[in-house]
């Protein structure tokens, strides 16, 4: 099944973004016969600079374990478990950069590499960076940005219409 040169490569965050890109990439992994990586990058708090300054092996390791928990959590939350008729290589990665690290995982031309493209406010993007814009502009090989809108959106946009012109029966 997974005989097809290539794979798809997800990032996973545990956001309602990257839980649709990983929804997405295993339905790509699956209609393409490919194995799925599902990638999960983390970075000790306060940064990797931080962590030199004051070193803790025993912290890092309940930090990598930690991470491995929220990927598993991830597929649990998305499918119940890891799909049986896919092949998943789960991947825990410690890098100071998403979208580097995803780039150099993804790093065959064959790749597929799936990315979580969000909802991006200003304060989205101050506070999650920039994934997507990163790889797409640095991959080597085709990137899947997936957007993710929430069901409820269109209703809230409705509602703040209804509020702005000061509908009667608004309440």
């Amino acid at each position: 099944m997974a005989g097809r040169s290539g794979r798809v490569v997800v990032g996973v965050s545990g956001s309602l973004g990257s839980l649709a890109a990983l929804r997405r990439a295993v339905t790509e992994a699956r209609s393409r016969g490919r194995s799925l990586v599902a990638v999960l990058v983390w970075t000790p708090p306060g940064g990797e600079v931080g962590y030199r300054q004051a070193p803790c092996p025993a912290l890092a390791r309940a930090w990598a374990d930690a991470a491995k928990g929220r990927l598993r959590t991830a597929f649990s939350e998305t499918f119940g478990g890891y799909p049986p008729d896919v092949p998943v290589e789960p991947l825990v990665v410690r890098c100071d950069s998403v979208g580097r690290a995803l780039c150099e995982i993804a790093g065959r031309p064959e790749d597929l590499l799936v990315v979580g493209a969000g909802k991006r406010g200003p304060l989205a993007r101050l506070h999650h960076g920039h994934v997507a814009r990163h790889v797409l502009g640095h991959a080597r090989c085709p990137v899947l940005a997936v957007p993710w809108t929430s069901p409820f959106e269109a209703d809230e946009r409705a509602l703040r219409r209804l509020h702005r012109i000061g509908s009667p029966g608004v309440v």
